[in-house]
């Protein structure tokens, strides 16, 4: 049995996820944005291990999510499930800490949940086959100077986590940490039109959470059954160390050194 935590599990694929963990005798925990979703999650999934509530669109809730989160002891596997796109607004939206609400949800608030929970053994962060439209100016992360595009915005997201995947992957050799593309899934997002299912795109976070196939146990890789993957200057150590840089600069909170490397020093 391993410790996960799921976040966004209240619906769609996240709760799918959580619920196949569940019923394969893991031990999961839920994270809602605020009470009335998390009351709709532990009727959905009442044998969930707990269920942790805050607001991914504010740095200090979900500092405190964090905070909240450490009573369930060190997770296994974290699944960075959670993500908001405002793919028709016409225009920027920013959160009270001023800053642009699908970068702050979709990137923003898995680097600061990685940084403060304890080092776990997976990382999952879930992308998107999106991001092969992504376009990544480190200057400009908030499209403060870039016009504004929806479609974009949140494409460059999707890129984004899947670089924080890699970052991740390079700064903790100790962690399997990768990203998924889920596939175009019949989702409130993806519509009734779409090809995968999303119990579907739910066993393909499930196998990197806790799967023990060679092909699954391995780290810094984007899993997708598309053809398209992220170019080498995307991928670029240097880029991706910046990219953590300005995370951290953003948060105040930077990603500590591998847990693993520590002991090994101690």
């Amino acid at each position: 049995m391993r410790n996960i935590l799921v976040t966004g599990s209240v619906d769609g694929i996240g709760r799918r996820a959580a619920a196949q963990l569940i019923a394969a005798g893991h031990q999961v925990v839920l994270h809602a944005r605020n009470e009335e979703r998390a009351a709709v999650a532990k009727t959905a999934l009442p044998a969930a291990a707990g269920i942790a509530v805050g607001d991914l669109r504010s740095i200090e809730e979900t500092g405190a999510l964090a905070r909240s989160l450490a009573a369930f002891g060190r997770f296994d596997t974290i699944v960075h499930n959670a993500g908001i796109a405002r793919l028709d607004a016409p225009e920027r939206e920013l959160t009270g800490d001023g800053l642009e609400s699908t970068f702050q949800v979709n990137v923003l608030a898995p680097y600061l949940l990685t940084a403060l929970l304890a080092q776990p053994e997976r990382l999952v962060f879930v992308s998107s086959a999106m991001a092969a439209d992504g376009v990544v100016d480190l200057a400009d992360l908030q499209y403060d100077t870039r016009p504004w595009n929806g479609v974009e915005v949140y494409s460059t997201s999707k890129l984004l986590d899947l670089m924080l995947a890699v970052a991740v992957a390079r700064r903790w050799p100790g962690t399997l940490s990768n990203a998924v593309d889920p596939g175009w899934v019949r989702t409130r997002m993806g519509g009734d039109a779409a090809p995968t299912s999303p119990d579907d795109a739910a066993r393909a976070q499930v196998r990197l959470a806790v799967g023990t196939d060679a092909d699954v146990l391995v780290s810094g890789h984007y899993f997708s059954q598309r053809e398209w993957r992220p170019s080498l200057s995307s991928m670029d150590p240097a880029l991706l160390d910046e990219l953590l840089a300005r995370c951290g600069e953003l948060t105040g909170v930077q990603l500590p050194e591998d847990a693993s490397r520590q002991h090994l020093d101690g």
